[in-house]
């Protein structure tokens, strides 16, 4: 079962609307969640009988503190379980995302969990930066940029953030180590959608 502080916290707050899309969320928030509070020493263990778990997935798990970042890490494309995959990104998203420090046991109640489940990856085909911005659909796709050993993602979440194309994919390109202002022939673009999940945490 979860920890005192995460039962009285962990409320869905789901983007799919139908019920099947939410049985899945109240699955894999918990286990996320308990994936690091088992990492620090927390006993505790959430139900992991859901079939579709057994199935291949591609995720990503985001940590906010008080609506800022605070680790994401994910898998583009689906090459183990769902079950793993979730386990090994929170894991990964709580300890391992380069850009902070581990999160500390003391942090977990003020932690929000968020779960992205991703479709399948598709290339988009543009010749110019200008045929990019315009395919590209704010709020809606996630996007993926490759050049030569450069590669960056987005989720759609981002959007929220960065709600102009043009900035967008500028934030990308410079995730990616590139200026904002590159363009080549040989950039690649790819689109995918998310399935997303998080929790409602009191932080009154």
């Amino acid at each position: 079962m979860l920890t005192d502080s995460a039962e009285k916290t962990a409320t869905l707050k789901t983007s799919p609307d139908s019920e099947a899309a939410n049985a899945i969320g109240n699955v894999l928030l918990p286990i996320a969640r308990m994936a690091i509070a088992n990492a620090l020493g927390q006993a505790g263990q959430v139900d992991e009988s859901s079939p579709r778990l057994n199935q291949l997935g591609a995720s990503f798990v985001t940590l906010n503190q008080k609506g800022a970042l605070r680790g994401c890490i994910g898998t583009l494309e689906a090459h183990r379980t769902l079950l793993a995959d979730i386990k090994a990104n929170a894991l990964a998203a709580a300890f391992r995302d380069p850009r902070f420090a581990p999160v500390q046991v003391a942090e977990l109640a003020v932690t929000q969990v968020e779960v992205s489940l991703l479709s399948a990856i598709q290339p988009i085909v543009v010749n110019s930066e200008r045929e990019a911005l315009d395919v590209l659909r704010p709020g809606i796709d996630g996007v993926v940029l490759e050049y030569r050993h450069y590669r960056s993602t987005f989720l759609p979440q981002v959007w929220e953030q960065l709600p102009e194309p043009e900035l967008f994919l500028a934030h990308l390109k410079n995730k990616a180590g590139l200026p904002t202002d590159f363009w080549a022939e040989g950039i690649r673009l790819s689109i995918y959608g998310v399935s997303k999940w998080k929790e409602l945490r009191n932080e009154t």
